[in-house]
């Protein structure tokens, strides 16, 4: 009995490291992907071979290694490394943040604060960062998946370099899962179209190829696995969307220059890559009969109407039915003539009525109602298209004294042909005309 109370108690066992950070790197040369920074001519690496390291801001999508950049940074100049998010930081942790950074600098060491998520912050919180940096108290890395123009203070980013790190590829996603395998001690129960159909749901992130290869790794199972095998056991992890934040901007416009560009395939790609990002059809079917304003305008008179009738037959049908009228919008767009002529006369127009203001239109087109209107000459000179020669008259509809512009330039392309073809006519017989 004696001897149960004398043994002293055995160690508690270890919960089990998560593989992500099991498989942390130790030095950045085993960092995978970002060598277009991390190399010998990229700005991170050229930076640490002078020793000379400025604050950063890491922008980039998740699992590209923001946190573990940070980290190794930290030790490779022999900095303090302190870690915060700015979603569960306030203002009284940032004090004591800084006032610990100003006793160990104090002391001798400087401090990299590794602020993750740091769009959060609002613009007070921004600024606070502002004279500890400029005092050297701290060097700030900053980590956002958010574009840094749109959700960082200028005062911020004036003093920052922004670094952008890049989903990581598929053979980058290779590298790691063998890595991972080395660690684990075993190969993973899949097939070769299983294993890439993995990397695929990935989506270009470490952390998340990291959990899934946990998930398989704990399956027991006696052969390898196929693509199908392999779907009904995982959860495909939804695409990378954001409706309000910078993908949602990248996929619009990728949409766009791919109809402007007349390549049908890429724009139904992208489409539905906004689709199945959860994206409203209603807003894609705005975004695409703006389109056809836009970039197509008169070289096809039916394009608008298209789109329009495409809006409406969603709204009829809803989803999922519904979105297929937009895609034949899609499609119809990405394969008529394109024109913006009408586009940058309107613009050319809106620009001469803002610089001439309050210029009267020529008296012979103003309406003369009263006789004291006729007296001053209203109406006085004007003469009636349907009674000239050709049913035009010729005469001059801007103010007096404004040069007249020419801003609609219609292309040799689609139905614009023929208004080019009206256009050089009614100008040879304005010529005509005024010269007569």
């Amino acid at each position: 009995m004696s001897d149960l109370f004398d043994t002293a108690p055995s160690a508690a066992p270890q919960a089990p490291r998560p593989l992500a950070d099991r498989l942390r790197p130790r030095a950045l040369s085993e960092v995978i992907g970002q060598a277009h920074v991390l190399g010998p001519d990229g700005p991170l690496g050229a930076m640490l071979a002078a020793r000379s390291l400025s604050s950063l801001i890491l922008w980039g999508p998740p699992g590209v290694g923001k946190t573990t950049i940070a980290r190794l940074l930290a030790a490779e100049t022999d900095l303090a490394f302190v870690q915060i998010s700015a979603i569960f930081t306030g203002v009284p942790d940032l004090r004591k943040v800084f006032e610990t950074a100003k006793i160990r600098r104090q002391n001798g060491q400087g401090t990299l604060l590794f602020v993750d998520e740091i769009h959060r912050f609002n613009k007070a919180q921004q600024d606070g960062f502002l004279p500890h940096m400029e005092d050297g108290t701290i060097l700030l890395v900053g980590a956002t998946t958010e574009n840094p123009s749109f959700e960082l203070n200028a005062a911020l980013l004036s003093r920052a370099q922004v670094i952008v790190l890049e989903r990581l590829t598929p053979a980058d996603l290779e590298r790691l899962a063998q890595r991972a395998e080395k660690e684990l001690g075993r190969a993973l129960p899949l097939t070769g179209e299983a294993r890439e159909a993995m990397i695929d749901m990935a989506d270009g992130d470490g952390r998340a190829l990291l959990n899934l290869i946990e998930q398989v790794a704990a399956w027991r199972t006696d052969k390898s696995l196929d693509r199908d095998e392999l779907a009904r056991r995982l959860m495909r992890r939804a695409a990378r969307y954001d409706k309000s934040g910078d993908e949602h901007y990248n996929l619009i416009s990728a949409l766009h220059k791919s109809v402007r560009g007349s390549d049908p395939d890429a724009a139904l790609y992208w489409f539905c890559r906004m689709l199945e990002g959860g994206e409203d059809p209603r807003f894609l079917a705005r975004r695409i009969t703006r389109m056809s304003v836009e970039d197509i305008g008169l070289a096809d008179p039916q394009a608008q109407g298209i789109c329009l009738e495409a809006w409406n037959t969603y709204e009829r049908l809803g989803s999922p039915e519904g979105e297929l009228a937009l895609a034949n919008a899609v499609v119809y767009l990405a394969l008529a003539p394109k024109s913006n002529a009408i586009y940058t006369a309107y613009k050319a127009a809106r620009a001469a009525a803002r610089e001439t203001g309050s210029l009267m239109p020529p008296k012979h087109i103003l309406n003369a109602p009263t006789r004291l209107m006729k007296d001053i000459g209203y109406g006085s000179g004007y003469a009636y298209d349907h009674d000239a020669e050709d049913g035009f008259s010729g005469q001059d509809y801007f103010p007096e004294g404004m040069k007249r512009p020419v801003w609609y330039l219609p292309p040799e392309r689609g139905f614009e042909r023929e208004l080019k073809k009206r256009v050089e006519y009614f100008a040879k017989l304005r010529q005509k005309r005024q010269g007569g």
